[in-house]
C-alpha cells in the first residue's frame, strides 16, 4: 500500500453544508458495497467499533465490510447529520437488507465520526440495533446503488 495520503474533501472544520456533504459521500460510498473503495475514506489506522467489534486498520475495514455484505443482500443505506463539531460529525442511519435466509431487517444506528486535516476518518464508532420488518414494509427502495438525489430523507421517511 502506498504510504501517499490521498485527501478527501471537505475537511473539518466543518459547517452544516461540509459535514452534510460528508455524511452524504459515505452514504454514497457505502451503498457501492466495495470495501476497498469504502476503505479509502479512512485513515490507514483507523480506529472503529461496530456494534460489539473492534477494529483497527483498512485491511480489517476491508475484512469487516466483506463479511458484512457478503450476508446482507440488497443492502440499502441512509445517513443523516444528527450533529457536527470542528473535525467531528454525529450521524444517525438506518439500512435495509435481507439474510441468508430471505429475512428481512432494518437496521438503526448511530455513528460518532472524527476526521484527520485530510478529510479522513481517524474513529468510527458506530451503535446499531436490528429490527425485522416484511418486505413489504421496506421504504429504502430505488434503483442502482447510489440513493437518488431526490429521494426522500429519514425524517422525511418517518424513520
Amino acid at each position: 500500500m502506498s504510504s501517499t495520503i490521498e485527501p478527501r474533501p471537505p475537511f473539518p472544520p466543518f459547517d452544516a453544508v461540509s459535514a452534510a456533504k460528508k455524511a452524504r459521500m459515505a452514504e454514497n460510498a457505502w451503498n457501492t458495497k466495495d470495501p476497498a473503495k469504502v476503505a479509502l475514506a479512512y485513515t490507514p489506522d483507523s480506529v472503529w467499533r461496530n456494534r460489539s467489534e473492534f477494529l483497527q486498520g483498512r485491511q480489517e475495514i476491508i475484512s469487516f465490510l466483506t463479511r458484512k455484505w457478503a450476508s446482507e443482500s440488497e443492502y440499502r443505506l441512509i445517513k443523516e447529520v444528527w450533529a457536527y463539531e470542528n473535525n467531528r460529525i454525529a450521524v444517525r442511519f438506518v439500512y435495509e437488507w435481507r439474510d441468508t435466509s430471505d429475512k428481512w431487517f432494518r437496521s438503526h444506528g448511530n455513528e460518532n465520526w472524527q476526521f484527520d486535516e485530510h478529510g479522513l476518518m481517524a474513529e468510527r464508532h458506530a451503535s446499531i440495533n436490528d429490527v425485522k420488518i416484511n418486505e413489504n414494509e421496506r421504504k429504502l427502495v430505488w434503483e442502482g446503488q447510489v440513493r437518488p438525489d431526490d429521494y426522500p430523507n429519514l425524517t422525511e421517511l418517518g424513520l
